[in-house]
């Protein structure tokens, strides 16, 4: 018994990398699952692995980027298993460069995989598990959306990325009080392992070690993953997480930091030590990755 048996999971950009590492360790835990890829070789190919291992799984190729090719995701994992119980919205892409250097086809590819592709299915699952709780049946599902670091504090050379990773931190928050009362917990996860994308950027540093704890294996943010997929995380939602190896913490966000009012209309020539009063006294934030 695992502690997502008889769950479905449907996890986008599962060909490869976290991806499937998520699709692996689900199954482990007894989830039926959905390993959605752009590409059906790289699909099948996780497929055949989880099944030769026992586990119970559905090559799908479908695009995440339209509720028509959502829909149809969602209907063939109903076809095959029966229900869905838990999206990971993981598929994604990079075109970086420096700001003044991207193009509107950079911005748009970007968003389009990232935002669009969070968007559309969990739009289509978010109506069905709606519907389901108004007529009366207890829903217990979940969202898990991707952030990143750069997402949480920016990276220099990917501005688009990380304003669409940003825009899914944010988007998490909203999802999560609007779905509360449908039996829906969101949450986010900034992750850091060894992937494609990581590999093309800082090879050195996510090298796989010749001995001891592989810190980058994709595997080690699985589990917060599939926690967050099972029963046992009914209580938690609105949360972005951050996990890398053995560490996981839960990200602080933005809050409202102290107030300085005057109680009328500030001159403006009277901001400039007011502004440096309250900068200084505010927590100093992380550094933007790369400066």
């Amino acid at each position: 018994m695992g502690i997502c048996d008889q769950r479905t999971v449907i996890i986008t950009g599962a060909g490869a990398g976290l991806g499937r590492a998520y699709a692996q360790a689900f199954a482990a835990e007894g989830a039926n699952v959905v390993v959605n890829d752009i590409r059906q070789d790289a699909a099948e190919a996780v497929a055949a692995e989880l099944l030769a291992a026992g586990g119970r799984a559905l090559a799908n190729s479908g695009d995440i980027c339209s509720i028509a090719g959502a829909q149809a995701i969602v209907d063939a994992a109903v076809a095959e298993f029966g229900e869905v119980h838990v999206l990971v919205n993981n598929a994604g892409i990079l075109r970086d460069r420096m700001f003044l250097s991207l193009t509107e086809d950079d911005w748009d590819a970007v968003m389009r995989v990232h935002l669009r592709g969070h968007f559309c299915l969990a739009n289509v699952l978010g109506r069905r598990w709606r519907d389901a709780a108004k007529a009366g049946s207890k829903v217990d599902a979940r969202i898990i959306n991707t952030s990143s670091g750069a997402g949480l504090q920016g990276s220099i050379g990917q501005s688009n990325y990380v304003a669409a990773k940003g825009g899914i931190a944010a988007l998490t928050l909203v999802q999560a009080a609007e779905l509360a009362r449908y039996g829906i917990t969101v949450n986010c996860l900034a992750p850091a392992a060894r992937t494609a994308m990581t590999e093309a950027g800082m090879p050195d540093m996510v090298k796989k070690p010749e001995s001891g704890f592989d810190v980058w294996d994709p595997l080690n943010v699985a589990s917060i993953v599939v926690w967050l997929g099972s029963p046992l995380s009914a209580h938690v939602t609105g949360r972005c997480f951050e996990a890398k190896g053995g560490e996981i913490s839960v990200a602080d966000g933005w809050h409202t930091g102290q107030i300085t009012d005057k109680g009328a209309r500030w001159v403006p020539a009277e901001l400039g030590a007011v502004v440096d009063r309250l900068i200084a006294e505010a927590p100093r934030p992380q550094k933007v990755y790369g400066s």
